[in-house]
């Protein structure tokens, strides 16, 4: 029964694995909308795998590296590849039918540029004994959810900014630095309801209420940010 119990948050994290797996096909195809619904699917899975473990008192070495494999598909190489052909369409080129040695075909390889900082935030993350209770850099899940908030913006009013192929590149390297900044991010669980020790977590879940239903996922791309700087501001007030 036990050896049984063990495979469930396996099983959970597989899933995690398949659903980036659907999602870079839909990334292939720029259908934005499914790849957003495929990666949300599979940070849920990510989200209960873990829980599952501790709840059934089975959390091993394995389950912690089958973990790690399954973010740097549905939350390494699903945003990386995003950011790729974001900026492939900005240029309007295809950089494999025609590459050159230009700045135009080598830009979209920025993009490419938050897979590996992913691998190695996932890689830190492991082995970094000071993340047990919250983060230091970015969480890759979070890093996802904000770079596939990008096709949505390109149909607001910051449609110029988003659709810049040099912003996008920038944005790759920014983002690659979020992830294994040596910043602590505040963690979402509560351990009581006080507003003294949950402030910026309260600030945080009524903003993103307000601006999701409001501005959809586009809102995503803002609420991150909210995150980063709330954490920033947090971190100040305690010091």
């Amino acid at each position: 029964m036990n050896k049984i119990k063990s495979y469930i948050p396996n099983f959970v994290t597989l899933l995690n694995m398949f659903s980036g797996i659907i999602a870079l096909f839909f990334v292939f195809e720029n259908n934005w909308h499914k790849v957003f619904l495929f990666v949300a699917l599979g940070i849920f899975f990510d989200f209960f795998d873990g829980l599952l473990a501790r709840k059934l008192n089975v959390s091993g070495k394995l389950g912690l590296q089958l973990d790690s494999l399954a973010d740097m598909i549905t939350s390494g190489l699903v945003p990386s590849l995003t950011l790729f052909f974001l900026i492939q369409n900005a240029l309007n080129i295809r950089v494999f039918d025609h590459f050159q040695w230009d700045i135009p075909h080598l830009l979209p390889f920025f993009g490419l540029l938050v897979a590996l900082a992913s691998a190695l935030r996932l890689a830190k993350f492991n082995i970094d004994e000071r993340q047990t209770s919250s983060f230091i850099g970015m969480p890759t899940p979070a890093n996802t959810l904000m770079i596939l908030s990008i096709p949505f913006l390109m149909h607001t009013s910051l449609k110029e900014i988003f659709e810049n192929p040099y912003f996008l590149a920038v944005f790759s390297v920014i983002s690659g630095y979020l992830l294994n900044m040596e910043l602590p991010l505040f963690s979402l669980k509560f351990k009581n309801f006080s507003w003294r020790y949950n402030w910026e977590k309260y600030i945080l879940l009524i903003t993103s209420l307000i601006f999701i239903l409001k501005f959809g996922i586009a809102s995503l791309f803002f609420i991150i940010l909210l995150y980063i700087f709330l954490s920033i501001t947090a971190n100040r007030i305690k010091n």
